[in-house]
Protein backbone atom coordinates (compact mmCIF):
# COMPACT_ATOMS: atom_id res chain seq x y z
CA UNK A 1 0.00 0.00 0.00
CA UNK A 2 1.72 3.36 -0.95
CA UNK A 3 1.58 6.09 1.50
CA UNK A 4 -0.48 8.41 -0.34
CA UNK A 5 -3.35 5.54 -1.62
CA UNK A 6 -5.35 2.96 -0.19
CA UNK A 7 -4.65 0.55 -3.41
CA UNK A 8 -3.48 -2.99 -1.60
CA UNK A 9 -0.78 -3.99 -3.95
CA UNK A 10 -1.32 -7.68 -3.24
CA UNK A 11 -4.65 -7.60 -4.67
CA UNK A 12 -3.65 -4.92 -7.80
CA UNK A 13 -5.82 -6.75 -10.16
CA UNK A 14 -8.63 -5.73 -8.28
CA UNK A 15 -8.55 -2.46 -9.41
CA UNK A 16 -8.93 -2.76 -12.78
CA UNK A 17 -11.40 0.24 -12.75
CA UNK A 18 -8.74 2.64 -12.28
CA UNK A 19 -6.79 4.05 -15.57
CA UNK A 20 -2.95 3.93 -15.79
CA UNK A 21 -2.58 4.84 -19.31
CA UNK A 22 -1.86 8.31 -20.18
CA UNK A 23 -4.62 8.80 -22.62
CA UNK A 24 -8.41 8.51 -21.13
CA UNK A 25 -10.95 7.75 -23.64
CA UNK A 26 -14.50 8.04 -21.60
CA UNK A 27 -17.13 7.72 -23.27
CA UNK A 28 -20.00 9.15 -21.43
CA UNK A 29 -20.47 11.37 -18.74
CA UNK A 30 -21.46 10.02 -15.11
CA UNK A 31 -24.49 11.58 -14.34
CA UNK A 32 -25.38 9.18 -11.22
CA UNK A 33 -26.61 10.85 -7.79
CA UNK A 34 -26.34 14.49 -7.25
CA UNK A 35 -23.85 14.91 -10.61
CA UNK A 36 -25.59 16.96 -13.11
CA UNK A 37 -24.33 18.90 -16.44
CA UNK A 38 -26.91 21.57 -15.87
CA UNK A 39 -23.92 23.93 -15.45
CA UNK A 40 -22.00 25.29 -18.46
CA UNK A 41 -18.42 24.42 -17.82
CA UNK A 42 -18.34 21.92 -15.19
CA UNK A 43 -16.39 18.72 -15.99
CA UNK A 44 -16.73 14.91 -15.58
CA UNK A 45 -17.20 13.20 -12.18
CA UNK A 46 -14.69 10.44 -13.60
CA UNK A 47 -12.12 13.04 -13.24
CA UNK A 48 -11.87 13.37 -10.10
CA UNK A 49 -12.77 10.06 -9.40
CA UNK A 50 -10.10 8.74 -10.86
CA UNK A 51 -7.62 11.11 -9.42
CA UNK A 52 -8.56 10.38 -5.84
CA UNK A 53 -8.45 7.26 -5.69
CA UNK A 54 -4.92 6.89 -7.38
CA UNK A 55 -3.54 9.90 -4.74
CA UNK A 56 -5.51 10.05 -1.61
CA UNK A 57 -6.72 7.71 0.89
CA UNK A 58 -9.64 7.61 3.25
CA UNK A 59 -10.09 10.61 5.03
CA UNK A 60 -7.53 12.67 3.17
CA UNK A 61 -8.36 16.26 2.77
CA UNK A 62 -9.29 17.83 -0.54
CA UNK A 63 -8.75 20.96 -1.89
CA UNK A 64 -10.52 22.19 -4.77
CA UNK A 65 -10.07 26.02 -5.74
CA UNK A 66 -12.65 26.18 -8.67
CA UNK A 67 -15.62 24.94 -7.05
CA UNK A 68 -17.99 25.08 -9.78
CA UNK A 69 -21.06 22.70 -9.68
CA UNK A 70 -19.26 20.76 -7.06
CA UNK A 71 -18.13 17.67 -8.65
CA UNK A 72 -15.08 16.87 -6.86
CA UNK A 73 -16.48 17.51 -3.39
CA UNK A 74 -19.51 14.66 -4.83
CA UNK A 75 -16.52 12.64 -6.07
CA UNK A 76 -14.85 12.88 -2.46
CA UNK A 77 -17.53 12.28 -0.28
CA UNK A 78 -18.54 9.43 -2.15
CA UNK A 79 -14.91 8.00 -1.85
CA UNK A 80 -14.39 8.79 2.00
CA UNK A 81 -12.43 11.89 1.48
CA UNK A 82 -13.04 15.00 3.08
CA UNK A 83 -13.31 17.98 1.10
CA UNK A 84 -12.88 21.93 1.02
CA UNK A 85 -14.36 23.42 -2.09
CA UNK A 86 -14.10 27.11 -3.11
CA UNK A 87 -16.31 29.11 -5.31
CA UNK A 88 -16.36 32.88 -6.28
CA UNK A 89 -20.15 33.10 -6.74
CA UNK A 90 -22.50 32.84 -3.80
CA UNK A 91 -24.99 31.71 -5.66
CA UNK A 92 -22.76 28.58 -7.72
CA UNK A 93 -21.99 28.46 -4.20
CA UNK A 94 -24.78 27.66 -2.53
CA UNK A 95 -26.52 25.56 -5.85
CA UNK A 96 -23.23 23.50 -5.11
CA UNK A 97 -23.71 23.27 -1.18
CA UNK A 98 -27.24 21.45 -1.75
CA UNK A 99 -26.27 19.58 -4.65
CA UNK A 100 -23.49 17.79 -2.42
CA UNK A 101 -25.99 17.41 0.46
CA UNK A 102 -27.75 15.28 -1.29
CA UNK A 103 -25.49 12.67 -1.47
CA UNK A 104 -25.05 10.44 1.49
CA UNK A 105 -22.12 12.45 3.79
CA UNK A 106 -20.93 9.53 6.43
CA UNK A 107 -18.16 10.00 8.30
CA UNK A 108 -16.91 12.71 5.74
CA UNK A 109 -16.99 16.70 5.86
CA UNK A 110 -17.64 18.43 3.16
CA UNK A 111 -16.72 22.35 3.01
CA UNK A 112 -18.18 25.12 0.76
CA UNK A 113 -16.57 28.50 0.43
CA UNK A 114 -17.44 31.74 -0.87
CA UNK A 115 -14.55 33.94 -1.99
CA UNK A 116 -11.54 34.56 -4.64
CA UNK A 117 -9.16 31.87 -4.39
CA UNK A 118 -6.08 33.92 -5.30
CA UNK A 119 -5.94 35.73 -2.15
CA UNK A 120 -8.64 34.16 0.08
CA UNK A 121 -7.28 33.17 3.94
CA UNK A 122 -7.50 29.15 4.22
CA UNK A 123 -5.18 29.24 6.80
CA UNK A 124 -8.21 30.85 9.28
CA UNK A 125 -10.89 28.21 7.73
CA UNK A 126 -8.29 25.49 8.16
CA UNK A 127 -7.49 26.77 12.02
CA UNK A 128 -11.35 26.52 13.04
CA UNK A 129 -12.08 23.07 11.27
CA UNK A 130 -8.86 21.85 12.61
CA UNK A 131 -7.47 21.22 8.77
CA UNK A 132 -3.86 20.83 9.41
CA UNK A 133 -3.35 20.19 5.73
CA UNK A 134 -4.57 18.88 1.96
CA UNK A 135 -3.51 15.93 1.06
CA UNK A 136 -4.15 16.43 -2.37
CA UNK A 137 -5.29 19.70 -4.74
CA UNK A 138 -7.37 20.06 -7.61
CA UNK A 139 -7.31 22.53 -9.85
CA UNK A 140 -10.78 22.75 -13.19
CA UNK A 141 -9.90 26.67 -13.76
CA UNK A 142 -11.76 28.31 -16.61
CA UNK A 143 -10.17 28.02 -19.80
CA UNK A 144 -9.53 31.84 -19.96
CA UNK A 145 -12.03 33.53 -21.71
CA UNK A 146 -13.67 30.38 -23.97
CA UNK A 147 -16.98 30.40 -21.56
CA UNK A 148 -18.15 33.72 -19.52
CA UNK A 149 -19.01 32.67 -16.15
CA UNK A 150 -19.73 35.93 -14.47
CA UNK A 151 -19.09 39.44 -14.90
CA UNK A 152 -16.49 39.94 -11.76
CA UNK A 153 -13.64 41.23 -12.65
CA UNK A 154 -11.98 38.53 -9.70
CA UNK A 155 -13.02 35.88 -12.76
CA UNK A 156 -10.50 34.85 -14.24
CA UNK A 157 -12.17 34.23 -17.24
CA UNK A 158 -12.38 37.59 -18.00
CA UNK A 159 -8.94 38.45 -17.81
CA UNK A 160 -8.09 41.05 -20.74
CA UNK A 161 -4.90 38.82 -21.54
CA UNK A 162 -2.80 35.68 -21.84
CA UNK A 163 -0.91 37.18 -19.71
CA UNK A 164 -3.61 38.37 -16.72
CA UNK A 165 -5.06 35.42 -16.87
CA UNK A 166 -1.62 33.15 -15.89
CA UNK A 167 -0.84 35.75 -13.30
CA UNK A 168 -4.29 35.64 -11.44
CA UNK A 169 -3.92 31.30 -11.93
CA UNK A 170 -0.38 31.46 -9.87
CA UNK A 171 -1.98 33.63 -7.58
CA UNK A 172 -3.98 30.88 -7.06
CA UNK A 173 -1.71 28.30 -7.60
CA UNK A 174 -0.02 29.84 -4.55
CA UNK A 175 -2.53 30.56 -2.15
CA UNK A 176 -4.13 26.55 -2.48
CA UNK A 177 -0.82 24.73 -3.03
CA UNK A 178 0.50 26.38 -0.14
CA UNK A 179 -1.45 24.35 1.86
CA UNK A 180 -0.62 20.86 0.46
CA UNK A 181 1.12 18.14 2.21
CA UNK A 182 4.35 18.07 1.24
CA UNK A 183 5.31 14.82 -1.08
CA UNK A 184 1.78 14.92 -1.99
CA UNK A 185 -0.21 15.76 -5.33
CA UNK A 186 -2.02 17.98 -6.99
CA UNK A 187 -3.54 18.40 -10.60
CA UNK A 188 -4.92 21.26 -13.04
CA UNK A 189 -7.12 19.65 -15.61
CA UNK A 190 -7.39 22.29 -18.49
CA UNK A 191 -7.24 23.02 -22.45
CA UNK A 192 -5.94 25.17 -25.37
CA UNK A 193 -7.91 27.66 -27.20
CA UNK A 194 -8.14 28.20 -30.50
CA UNK A 195 -7.81 32.53 -31.43
CA UNK A 196 -6.96 34.96 -34.17
CA UNK A 197 -6.09 32.20 -36.52
CA UNK A 198 -3.72 30.03 -34.39
CA UNK A 199 -3.81 27.51 -31.69
CA UNK A 200 -3.06 28.97 -28.10
CA UNK A 201 -1.38 26.19 -25.84
CA UNK A 202 -3.25 27.15 -22.64
CA UNK A 203 -2.39 23.56 -21.11
CA UNK A 204 1.19 23.68 -21.85
CA UNK A 205 1.45 27.47 -20.26
CA UNK A 206 -0.22 26.72 -17.07
CA UNK A 207 1.98 23.43 -16.70
CA UNK A 208 4.40 25.87 -16.75
CA UNK A 209 3.55 27.48 -13.87
CA UNK A 210 3.59 24.48 -11.61
CA UNK A 211 7.41 23.84 -13.01
CA UNK A 212 8.32 27.19 -12.13
CA UNK A 213 7.09 26.65 -8.45
CA UNK A 214 9.11 23.57 -7.77
CA UNK A 215 6.61 20.73 -8.67
CA UNK A 216 7.50 17.73 -10.08
CA UNK A 217 5.77 17.38 -13.26
CA UNK A 218 4.34 13.38 -12.31
CA UNK A 219 2.02 13.03 -15.56
CA UNK A 220 0.55 14.44 -19.10
CA UNK A 221 -3.11 12.55 -19.22
CA UNK A 222 -4.80 13.17 -22.68
CA UNK A 223 -8.79 12.81 -22.14
CA UNK A 224 -11.06 12.82 -25.29
CA UNK A 225 -14.53 14.90 -25.35
CA UNK A 226 -17.02 14.99 -28.05
CA UNK A 227 -19.96 16.93 -28.61
CA UNK A 228 -19.80 20.11 -25.56
CA UNK A 229 -23.06 22.28 -25.16
CA UNK A 230 -21.40 24.81 -27.44
CA UNK A 231 -21.19 22.48 -30.23
CA UNK A 232 -23.46 19.67 -29.64
CA UNK A 233 -25.82 20.89 -32.21
CA UNK A 234 -23.13 21.93 -34.75
CA UNK A 235 -20.48 18.98 -35.41
CA UNK A 236 -20.75 19.59 -39.06
CA UNK A 237 -20.98 22.78 -39.25
CA UNK A 238 -17.08 22.59 -37.46
CA UNK A 239 -16.14 20.18 -39.70
CA UNK A 240 -17.09 21.94 -42.95
CA UNK A 241 -14.83 24.90 -41.10
CA UNK A 242 -12.04 22.66 -40.48
CA UNK A 243 -12.01 20.92 -43.86
CA UNK A 244 -12.34 24.62 -45.47
CA UNK A 245 -9.07 25.79 -43.27
CA UNK A 246 -6.12 24.95 -41.47
CA UNK A 247 -7.18 23.67 -38.38
CA UNK A 248 -8.16 20.66 -36.43
CA UNK A 249 -11.27 20.25 -33.99
CA UNK A 250 -9.91 20.11 -30.41
CA UNK A 251 -11.02 16.67 -29.20
CA UNK A 252 -8.96 16.65 -25.71
CA UNK A 253 -8.13 18.53 -22.83
CA UNK A 254 -5.07 17.59 -20.14
CA UNK A 255 -5.12 16.63 -17.05
CA UNK A 256 -1.43 17.74 -15.45
CA UNK A 257 -0.14 16.20 -12.23
CA UNK A 258 2.32 17.38 -9.76
CA UNK A 259 4.23 16.23 -6.66
CA UNK A 260 4.82 18.94 -4.39
CA UNK A 261 8.49 18.36 -3.42
CA UNK A 262 9.14 21.62 -1.13
CA UNK A 263 7.62 24.53 0.47
CA UNK A 264 6.36 27.31 -1.35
Amino acid sequence: MAKYNDIDMQNWRDYSEIITDSLWLIDRRDNSGAHTADYHGNFIPQIPHQLLSRYTKQQDWVLDPFLGSGTTLIEAQRLGRNAVGLELQAQVAEAARQRIASEPAGDTRSLVLTGDSRNFNLAEVMAQHSIKQFQFVLLHPPYWDIIHFSDSPADLANAPTLEQFLADLAAVIENTTQHLEKNRYCAIVIADKYANSQVVPLGFHCMQLFLERGFLLKAILVKNFGETKGKSKSQGIWRYRALASDFYIFKHEYIFVFKKVKQL
